[in-house]
């Protein structure tokens, strides 16, 4: 992809991963278990990287990402980084081309917005964790998004592909998928992309736990869970212009959904969990 990155970091116990943040602004976000992450900002123009000022973040992360919101830290682009698990886990590393820098920060899981989307089958649950009104970045956007088994997200189909002030951002984007097991069997569920008057991305293909999609243009949606297989996936966004926003146009064909909504009972099953469960 051209303006978004996402790298997922496994790491045995004791295990410790370097990364150079280059011109890229990143995201340290634990999947599963809890990391220290350490970051040189920096220190000025011809500054060596061990002589900048390093921060440490303590990140007690989660079970599984279906288990808790997550802390996160946030990496500032020409900075050096490093991850190390004591136990060890999985960690994504989520960055978006850019142009400031910004401070190296934490954040907390307490601060994490949950926010429930649709109704009936068409519920599901989003983390916005780094959306474009709740955490400072200068390109980057990232969000969770977390679907009961059988349900439909990402949908209707939507899109973001053209720049319309007010109406719709250009931002391309990644999908990230884990998907949870039933009685010990892995789980799977699908995903479509349609070609839109601004792009020809065509896709439907099964996903399972570790896949990408990569959504460069194009409406998409739905993302659908296998029954009994609750779906994961963390959304992952950047664009060339200038402010920072998600703006997005419904599909034609499937927007009336929306207005089905109105009345209607959210999924018992959500939420999975809340901010304020986290310790």
């Amino acid at each position: 992809m051209t303006l978004t990155a996402l790298r997922v970091v496994e790491l045995a116990p004791g295990e410790t991963h370097p990364h150079a943040c280059g011109d890229h602004e990143w995201i340290v976000l634990p999947l599963e278990g809890g990391c220290v992450v350490r970051c040189a900002e920096p220190a000025g123009a011809g500054a060596a990287p061990d002589r900048a000022p390093e921060q440490v973040f303590a990140l007690r992360g989660r079970a599984s990402v279906f288990r808790a919101v997550t802390d996160f830290a946030y990496l500032p682009r020409d900075g050096h980084a490093s991850i190390e698990s004591a136990d060890g886990g999985r960690f994504a590393l989520v960055g978006a081309r850019c142009e400031r820098t910004l401070p190296a920060r934490y954040g907390p899981a307490r601060e994490v917005p949950v926010e429930l989307r649709g109704a009936g089958t068409c519920s599901r649950q989003v983390n916005n964790f780094a959306a474009a009104d709740v955490f400072d970045c200068d390109r980057l956007i990232a969000v969770e998004v977390l679907t009961p088994g059988g349900n439909w997200s990402s949908y209707p189909p939507h899109k973001h592909d053209e720049h319309r002030p007010g109406e719709e951002s250009r931002l391309e984007e990644i999908y990230y998928f884990e998907i949870a097991p039933h009685r010990g069997v892995p789980g799977l569920g699908y995903q479509r992309v349609s070609p839109s008057p601004a792009g020809k991305t065509d896709i439907l293909t099964e996903v399972r736990t570790g896949d990408a999609v990569l959504i460069p243009d194009g409406w998409h949606g739905p993302s659908i869970a296998a029954p009994g297989h609750d779906m994961y996936y963390l959304n992952v966004m950047a664009g060339p212009d200038r402010t920072r926003e998600w703006l997005i146009s419904d599909h034609p064909d499937h927007g009336w959904i929306r207005d089905t909504w109105a009345g209607r009972d959210i999924d018992p099953r959500l939420p999975f969990h809340r901010a304020e469960d986290a310790v």
